[in-house]
């Protein structure tokens, strides 16, 4: 308790408000003390040595860096893998109809597959120009653009490359060779760039590298058949029934060869969402351990804290009491 039988009036009125601001902090501090559960000051906790806090929070830093990075890596291969589940489904379910009736279906029947390979083609087109984030996914480094020009000018260009073919052999040689050509398919329907996208950084020492793009030789496959297929209605190739269908059946066959290469690219791609589930889960827990490092550090004790609390203001409480019988004394209460 404050004697202050020396001070005058106003000191001792001065000295009651300081030792009541003072009380008032105090207990402002050990309540968020108590609701953070963390002290307030690290450096008298820490007696002035904070290096080791100090690597704590920076290791953080760079795990919730690394978190937002393998978010972005985990977003961009999850669109890689649902537009390649897109591709092989569409062409797999078209290849498997087509072979189911092209070596016994009519012209009429034919026409209308070559209409729905044109279906099929936009599906697959769609698709390889899949962006996410505004990040094109198959377009190598160049993703601020389509990977792949349109339906027609994929049909376009192909045309193009079979004409003065007249034999089945010879059309699907003319347009395996454009397609292999850098030359063709790469330089006049591919957009992206020859470099793939910059490796995601994801750990100290650990990148993942995600290289596919739209100019994979398992996409021209998809690519080359439907397009094919879509030459091939109304007679658009010049054949004879007997000869639409059985170039009909070899684009069937041939896309579904394809689905083999197909797989093994998803495999691919299944394998860096694997090793980045991996890596984000190791620093997720890397982030957890060292979080509860830093609570050991600056945690405070909740009953402590507690405890102190309510011995501040208990002060309080009795300070207000002694503010209040001391602004109420006069001469006569205090001779009594």
């Amino acid at each position: 308790m404050i004697n202050g039988t020396s001070f005058g009036d106003l000191a001792q009125s001065f000295i009651l408000q300081r030792r009541g601001a003072d009380l008032k902090a105090e207990m402002a501090r050990l309540n968020t003390e108590l609701v953070t559960g963390q002290v307030s000051d690290p450096k008298a906790v820490l007696a002035g040595n904070i290096s080791y806090l100090a690597d704590i929070e920076n290791d953080l830093r760079l795990l919730d860096s690394y978190r937002v990075v393998t978010a972005e890596a985990q977003t961009f291969t999850d669109s890689m893998q649902n537009a390649l589940d897109r591709i092989q489904t569409s062409s797999t379910s078209y290849s498997q109809d087509l072979l189911a009736v092209a070596n016994n279906a009519v012209s009429p029947v034919l026409d209308q597959y070559a209409v729905d390979a044109r279906a099929e083609l936009e599906t697959v087109v769609s698709a390889l120009n899949t962006t996410v984030a505004g990040r094109t996914v198959f377009a190598g480094a160049a993703t601020d653009r389509s990977a792949i020009g349109d339906v027609d000018a994929i049909i376009a260009a192909v045309q193009t490359a079979v004409t003065g073919a007249t034999s089945i052999d010879d059309i699907f040689t003319a347009a395996d060779a454009w397609f292999d050509d850098p030359a063709g398919f790469t330089a006049t329907l591919y957009n992206g760039s020859d470099d793939s996208v910059l490796p995601f950084r994801v750990g100290d020492s650990e990148t993942v590298d995600v290289p596919y793009t739209a100019d994979e030789t398992e996409l021209r496959e998809v690519v080359k058949g439907l397009a094919l297929a879509a030459l091939a209605g109304q007679g658009g190739l010049g054949f004879t029934a007997d000869g639409q269908r059985e170039f009909m059946t070899r684009v069937g066959t041939n896309l579904l060869t394809a689905q083999a290469g197909l797989t093994a690219l998803r495999a691919d791609v299944g394998a860096s969402q694997e090793r980045i589930d991996q890596i984000a889960s190791r620093n997720a827990a890397e982030s957890l351990s060292l979080d509860y490092a830093e609570g050991a550090l600056l945690g405070a004790d909740p009953y402590e804290t507690a405890t102190k609390l309510e011995e501040v203001q208990f002060q309080l409480q009795s300070l207000y009491t002694v503010t209040a019988r001391m602004s109420d004394l006069t001469l006569v209460n205090f001779i009594r």
